[in-house]
């Protein structure tokens, strides 16, 4: 059985100034449904985060459902899609059972029968081929929310010990261990924080409060031949075990991204156990390119850039550290940029930083910065730096647990 694994799909993401990402997410999934057609793959695998918000645009929606049309068209056997902490349940789930008949098997929550989320996906013969514990992203009202008198680190200790019982149960079902001893192999989905994943700054946002990894790779059972996740856009292995694995974005959905690789995973299993997993590069048709440092470092950078390897125009992050006036920083800078307009853009601007610290901020370790070129998370972080750590650390829990009861209630608070 030949199984591909990506995540982190975001369609429709509002980048900076507001332009969705739909070029280049149009250009990957056009690649994906050459790669599935060419690798003959027979299922593919989506671990979460298919949009970027629970309220996806038109626009962001004809692209899902354009794509699983023609996935009709390519030889693959079944599709898997769970939702990620960015989409909405009730959305994912409204054309569940209209999919199904297309061989599409969406689990956008956590079903009121938890045996729903084992799926028994037949090969070509007819015969079972591969089971999916497709577990979607788990939701506080999932796992219980608060225990009264309970501390942080009590409520980090029992949400840990519900996600591992959540995937334990599923893993010793009657269903699983019926095929496991048939030899078929077992696949379990995810889309959370695992413990030693690494996340980009500004680029995934906390799915449990603290942000702290929850998970290791010790709290996923050994019966799951391999652990698809998603949540963190970097590509990593976790805990060392090769098994189980996020895909990464397919696509750059910040300047932190940049330099990451984008990828989807190929896995070939013959039979229950560990498959024999491919890396696949996927095409980047827009670079993020960031230009930091003085304003003639800058100036030199951005005349330089070369974009000829890239279909679409470069977007950049310009960032000038300078004690010349800012509307002197801009006039230079914006200059070099209508002469590579053909190259590179500044969606957000130029934004300047004095090179040297102002006398009565010189103690302070936090660079200036404007409200809005900061998160809601970054806010916060700056309003509790001064206290002690352990209050810190409580009012940030406090304070994820009160921004995902809001966003759960009201999906665009937070956008």
């Amino acid at each position: 059985m030949r199984v591909l694994h990506t995540a982190d799909w975001h369609l429709g993401q509002h980048f900076l100034t507001g332009q969705e990402r739909t070029t280049e997410q149009q250009a990957f999934l056009d690649w994906l449904l050459l790669t599935v057609q060419a690798q003959n793959i027979e299922v593919l695998v989506v671990a979460g985060d298919i949009f970027d918000t629970q309220t996806p645009s038109y626009t962001a929606q004809e692209l899902y459902y354009t794509f699983l049309v023609k996935m009709q068209g390519t030889g693959c056997r079944h599709i898997v899609v769970v939702g990620g902490n960015h989409d909405s349940p009730t959305m994912l789930n409204a054309s569940r059972r209209l999919l199904r008949q297309l061989r599409i098997h969406v689990v956008g929550g956590v079903p009121a029968d938890p045996t729903e989320q084992v799926l028994h996906l037949d090969g070509p013969d007819g015969r079972p081929g591969l089971v999916v514990c497709a577990v979607p992203f788990l939701r506080d009202r999932d796992i219980r929310l608060a225990v009264a008198g309970e501390t942080p680190d009590d409520r980090q200790i029992r949400i840990r010990q519900s996600i591992a019982g959540h995937y334990a149960a599923l893993a010793e079902s009657a269903a699983v261990l019926r095929q496991r001893e048939q030899d078929v192999p077992v696949l379990a989905t995810g889309h959370l924080y695992a413990a030693g994943g690494e996340a980009r700054e500004g680029a995934e946002r906390d799915v449990h409060i603290g942000g702290l990894g929850l998970v290791g790779a010790e709290h996923f059972p050994v019966a799951f031949d391999y652990v698809a996740l998603g949540h963190l856009h970097r590509p990593q292995v976790v805990g060392g075990r090769a098994h189980i694995r996020y895909s990464g974005s397919p696509v750059p959905l910040s300047f932190t991204e940049a330099d990451d690789r984008q990828q989807v995973l190929i896995l070939e299993f013959e039979g229950a156990g560990a498959p024999t997993i491919t890396s696949l590069p996927v095409p980047v048709t827009r670079r993020l390119q960031r230009f930091h440092g003085t304003l003639d470092e800058v100036e030199a950078d951005i005349l330089a850039y070369d974009n000829s390897a890239f279909q679409l125009v470069a977007w950049a992050d310009v960032l000038v550290r300078s004690d010349e006036t800012p509307a002197e920083v801009q006039r230079r800078v914006q200059a070099v940029l209508q002469l590579q307009k053909a190259q590179v853009v500044a969606p957000r601007g130029v934004r300047h930083q004095r090179a040297t610290e102002v006398p009565d901020l010189a103690d302070s370790a936090i660079p200036l910065a404007l409200l809005h070129e900061l998160t809601v998370d970054e806010v916060f972080g700056r309003r509790v730096a001064g206290l002690p750590p352990e209050r810190a650390a409580a009012l940030t829990a406090t304070f994820g647990e009160l921004r995902q009861l809001l966003a759960e209630a009201d999906p665009l608070a937070w956008q």
